[in-house]
């Protein structure tokens, strides 16, 4: 398997995960479907979602598969009056990742992150390992320190 700089972060911290390999040959990539080819429930495997904030510029946020982020709430959890997801083809360019391979850990940056905290009701959950068709299990609370994130309501 090919070392992606999430799996690298990870190894140099330390950090125990499983990750999933999984077939993307359908094109099936989105959060739910990603779920069911790794045997987990939709609750269980986050998406990663980039926002830019009107004052506070990039945002990341991680969310089950199954929901929509609230704008409003990610928002007030930023501390900003307005943000809005960013392009599909600004991703890359501003974090290093590509849709539907975003990983909350690893960006070209460490942007202000926020995770869900239904994260929390979980002993561990899936994120993206930074490439489609890789997902990492982790401890929430592990992917929080690892990325300095905040534990809050966003959908």
């Amino acid at each position: 398997m090919n070392k992606t700089n999430a799996l690298r972060i990870l190894e140099a911290a330390k950090v125990t995960v499983t990750t999933r390999e999984y077939d993307v040959s359908d094109g099936e990539i989105s959060g739910v479907a990603v779920a069911a080819k790794i045997g987990q429930a939709p609750e269980r495997v986050f998406k990663t979602l980039v926002t830019e904030g009107k004052n506070t510029g990039l945002n990341v946020f991680v969310i089950p598969s199954n929901v929509e982020l609230d704008l409003k709430k990610a928002a007030s959890a930023a501390g900003d009056k307005y943000i809005g997801m960013i392009k599909s083809r600004e991703l890359e360019p501003k974090t290093g990742y590509i849709h539907g391979g975003c990983s909350p850990i690893g960006m070209k940056k460490q942007f202000p992150t926020f995770i869900d905290e239904t994260a929390q009701l979980h002993e561990t959950i899936n994120v993206s390992g930074g490439r489609i068709g890789l997902q990492i299990e982790i401890s929430p609370n592990d992917l929080a320190k690892l990325t300095e994130a905040v534990f809050c309501d966003l959908f």
